[in-house]
């Protein structure tokens, strides 16, 4: 007999497939089971089409009527761009649903339980529920704290170095880490660079299908992630290969020039104006607080240098570090990886919670998540 673990990671494995399309949705699976028989499965693919229980039930037909689903969400009991989840188990006969976790999502947050057990369907949750989380980061994120999960992703030689002093930079990772970043790129729904990445490499921050080595490749890449360019004095050359790529550019700016705005503007970019920082610059907070609100972004991948790099673990808005390390030496004049000023004593270093060291090609890629300042452990 199969074990309720076991159809939960059937319905984790379904929601997996929506890694790169369902943005600004949640990635959902559903599986529906009767008599310890598959009757129906199905995941959300993308915004504005079916759910997964949808998907799901058309798939059962008939033969939902007395089982138990297994979905990795709650079910929605709201209208939005499609009608509400929770509804349609009830109209469907399903007896018994079982959930990885509660939706954060403030409408919905309960609610669809509470919907299923008026109806007099039993219901269970919290199974699996740490793998659930996982694969929505930034869905929880928006929900729960109003900002994207942000996750920084930088290159660097053995000795802690992202480019020849003169900038040079291409290619300190080989391919390998090429086709990580690019996916990595895929599942996010914006980009973050700053206005140097754009003026010293004309950086495009695109999807590019021929590097993604996945099924359905163009199709991913179809979907660009809004591309975000922090130019707090309004630097950004209007010859920009970015301007030109498909999908949006939004150019983040605290300079009130309506000139230069309207310049932008007509070379392809979006212009928004936030209050600045301490440091003269587009404040973070503002930033990612913009992001979540008003462009309902999920997971942003921060693609930049040093400085904000350092500026935005300063503010604790990294959530997780993907660092490809090359094994190369570019010696003690080269670009460091942070700028992190003020540090002068071992007892204000930052500390890192590393969760994952692998192989990719002849780099090696080190996931870690940044520690809050004043948290790191005597050696």
């Amino acid at each position: 007999m199969n074990s309720p673990a076991m159809w939960m990671a059937r319905a984790l494995r379904l929601a997996y497939r929506g890694l790169y399309t369902t943005d600004p949705n949640p990635r959902v699976g559903c599986v529906l089971v009767k008599q310890d028989r598959l009757v129906g499965e199905g995941y959300h693919k993308r915004a504005g089409e079916p759910h997964a229980e949808i998907n799901a039930l058309r798939q059962a037909g008939d033969n939902a009527r007395g089982a138990t689903a297994y979905v990795t969400l709650e079910p929605c009991a709201h209208h939005g761009r499609t009608g509400p989840c929770a509804q349609a188990l009830i109209d469907a006969g399903v007896t018994e649903v079982v959930a990885a976790m509660q939706d954060p999502n403030s409408q919905v947050a309960g609610k669809g339980f509470a919907q299923l057990e008026t109806a007099g369907i039993m219901v269970g949750w919290g199974l699996l529920e740490e793998e659930a989380r996982a694969l929505n980061p930034g869905f929880i994120s928006r929900m729960s704290r109003g900002r994207p999960y942000v996750r920084l992703k930088m290159a660097m030689s053995l000795d802690g170095r992202t480019a020849m002093s003169s900038g040079e930079s291409q290619w300190i990772t080989g391919p390998a880490a090429r086709t990580q970043v690019q996916r990595l790129r895929a599942r996010s729904s914006a980009v973050v660079s700053g206005i140097d990445s754009i003026i010293f490499d004309d950086s495009r921050l695109t999807v590019r299908a021929e590097q993604l080595q996945l099924n359905d490749a163009e199709s991913i890449a179809s979907r660009q992630p809004l591309r975000v360019i922090l130019d707090s004095h309004l630097r950004m050359p209007l010859a920009a290969a970015c301007l030109r790529e498909p999908g949006r550019t939004l150019v983040m700016t605290c300079q009130q020039d309506d000139d230069r705005r309207q310049s932008l503007i007509e070379a392809g970019a979006d212009v928004v104006v936030l209050p600045a920082g301490k440091d003269g610059r587009v404040g973070l907070v503002a930033l990612m607080e913009y992001l979540a609100s008003e462009e309902q972004i999920n997971e942003v991948l921060l693609e930049t240098g040093a400085t904000l790099a350092g500026a935005m673990l300063d503010e604790e808005l990294v959530d997780e570090m993907q660092l490809f390390l090359a094994p190369t030496l570019l010696g003690g004049e080269a670009r460091p990886l942070f700028a992190l000023p003020g540090l002068e004593t071992m007892a204000q270093r930052r500390g890192l919670e590393i969760i994952d060291i692998r192989a990719v090609g002849n780099d090696w890629r080190i996931t870690a998540r940044p520690k809050p300042a004043g948290a790191s452990r005597r050696a």
